[in-house]
């Protein structure tokens, strides 16, 4: 259709059933008629709109919406206080209820938006608002617990850190307190790590005391009901509505997205359809890390989401339903690919097989398609001092792919290559390892890379997994990586590579047993990790061959 004029755009309020004034902006066509309403709630300042990922909302505005973008409670000019997720079952449903009586609505409303503004899609759905009609949750979690605060076990320290000094900033700002400002603006463009609790820097226990980032601290148990008050996944089970999934392969939210698109597939009448890029949390852009995906990379988003909105605002026939349900972006062709249903469900093994040195040269430690018999014991020592950094994957900054060649080189990381390929070898869905290992300290962390090992000698990771290891886990621990879609090409090589720390995507385990929020940095000890392979020790990588 021809863009339609838009009108400037106008700040409109409502008041949830407390009282709360929620103030939104609200874009409009400069048309007759009347238009469905395209619908984003979001905390970090309703003019920003997630333009950091989709078109502003004046270009969506312009294919016949009224596009509302509003602060949620406690958050930019809307009142009340802000506690991520508290409120927005019933907020989401009251302001779904309020777009739709706009004047000039059709009564039928849309959402969209990522990451948390794709989980207050989500919750506001969970009330069953009668106008709501689709969702296009991007790069969210379902699960609060493993998909947004820990990964196998272990606290996402930088992430969530960063984050809340971010809200906790913001609400510095908003109360007008200067000197709380100005110390948490600091402490965000340097992450404090070096406090005597390194998990609990003081800049934040001064000055936000009561910031939702303690409570995840304080709550490393998955089972504690916390999680699930908190969790999208605890009350969307009577939801369905056609919803378009937006995820990335180096997002550290995809498995969340993968666990909501599952879950609505196995039940939903309404189509559920997936599209995975090759992108970060953000930008969604061809370049990624070190990685240039090529023009097929460039965010489609935009104007898949219109032709969703489309067909379920609209009801005009945008051909979706002839389309294949699922849509990844093959990295190494740099081509999107389609699925009916997620690959990958019959996995292939390769084993670990080695001299018992592969802590010492990339050449003593194999991947194999034979189980092998036998192999001596690799042992590394994990020293606290110098821990094994983080460097891209979907939970460091900056995120993507990256050469690793001089981190495997390090005598603390274990690294296992296949011989050079014969032909192409496609992966495509979720990927896994299963070690066989111990340690001689109660608890431990493995971390788990899988790369490209390219002729000219660079090591590229595509993806990664990490998971705590406490006593008593019965063998072998099973390590889920990041789910992934790539073409390795003959003549080049995979390779899996083992340390014990990923710094400071993940804080270090101190050895002791002690959950992070209780660890002091005087803490940590060095830890001996062996790992077995061979025989009734069948260490191994589980691939989603295609």
């Amino acid at each position: 259709m021809t863009p339609l004029p838009v009108r400037p755009k106008e700040t409109l309020s409502m008041q949830t059933r407390d009282g709360i004034r929620l103030d939104a902006d609200v874009y409009r066509p400069e048309a007759e008629g009347n238009f469905p309403v395209l619908l984003m709630r979001q905390p970090y300042g309703r003019t920003i709109a997630s333009t950091v990922v989709y078109a502003h909302p004046s270009w969506y505005a312009s294919q016949g919406y009224i596009v509302v973008i509003q602060d949620v409670r406690g958050r930019g000019t809307s009142q009340g206080s802000f506690y991520p997720f508290s409120t927005e079952i019933s907020d989401g449903f009251y302001t779904v209820e309020w777009a739709a009586s706009l004047p000039g609505s059709t009564g039928e409303v849309g959402m969209y938006g990522f990451s948390y503004q794709g989980m207050t899609q989500l919750f506001a759905a969970s009330a069953k608002p009668e106008a709501l009609k689709v969702l296009c949750p991007a790069m969210m979690a379902y699960d609060l617990y493993g998909d947004m605060a820990y990964e196998g076990g272990a606290f996402r320290w930088a992430g969530k850190l960063g984050w809340g000094i971010q809200l906790a900033t913001e609400t510095a700002r908003l109360q007008g307190d200067v000197e709380a400002h100005q110390a948490l603006f600091s402490a965000s463009r340097n992450l404090p790590l070096t406090d005597p609790m390194p998990c609990r820097p003081e800049v934040l226990r001064r000055h936000a005391p009561d910031c939702f980032y303690f409570d995840w601290l304080d709550h490393p148990d998955p089972k504690h009901k916390y999680w699930s008050q908190y969790s999208p996944k605890s009350h969307l089970e009577e939801v369905d509505l056609p919803m378009l999934h937006i995820g990335g392969w180096f997002d550290s939210y995809l498995r969340g997205n993968l666990g909501l698109f599952q879950a609505m597939m196995s039940r939903s009448i309404h189509p559920q359809h997936l599209i995975i890029g090759p992108w970060p949390h953000i930008p969604w852009g061809r370049k990624v890390g070190a990685v240039d995906y090529g023009p097929e990379a460039l965010n489609p988003i935009d104007q898949l989401q219109i032709r969703w909105f489309n067909q379920f605002l609209k009801g005009i026939d945008t051909g979706l339903f002839n389309e294949d349900p699922i849509r990844l972006f093959e990295m190494g062709s740099n081509r999107w690919v389609t699925f009916t249903t997620w690959p990958g469900s019959e996995p292939t093994s390769l084993y670990l097989t080695t001299t018992g040195l592969a802590s010492l040269s990339e050449t003593e430690g194999q991947l194999s398609p034979q189980a092998p018999d036998p192999c001596p014991p690799d042992l590394f020592v994990h020293d606290p001092w110098r821990p094994v950094p983080a460097l891209g994957g979907h939970n460091s900054l900056p995120p993507g792919s990256f050469d690793r060649s001089a981190l495997d080189c390090r005598t603390d990381v274990l690294t296992y290559t296949t011989d050079l390929l014969e032909e192409d070898l496609r992966l495509a869905g979720d990927l896994a390892v299963e070690i066989f290992c111990s340690a001689d300290r109660p608890s431990f962390d493995l971390c788990a890379v899988l790369s490209e090992v390219i002729p000219s000698g660079a090591v590229m990771s595509f993806s990664q997994g990490y998971r705590r290891i406490e006593p008593g886990e019965n063998m072998p621990i099973t390590i889920p990586l990041q789910s992934t879609c790539i073409r390795i090409p003959k003549g080049h090589a995979l390779r899996l590579s083992l340390s014990a720390a990923c710094y400071p995507a993940f804080p270090v385990n101190p050895g002791t047993g002690a959950q992070p929020g209780e660890m002091c940095l005087i803490d940590p000890q060095i830890i001996t990790v062996s790992v077995r392979s061979g025989g009734e020790t069948p260490s191994r990588i589980q691939l989603p061959q295609v």
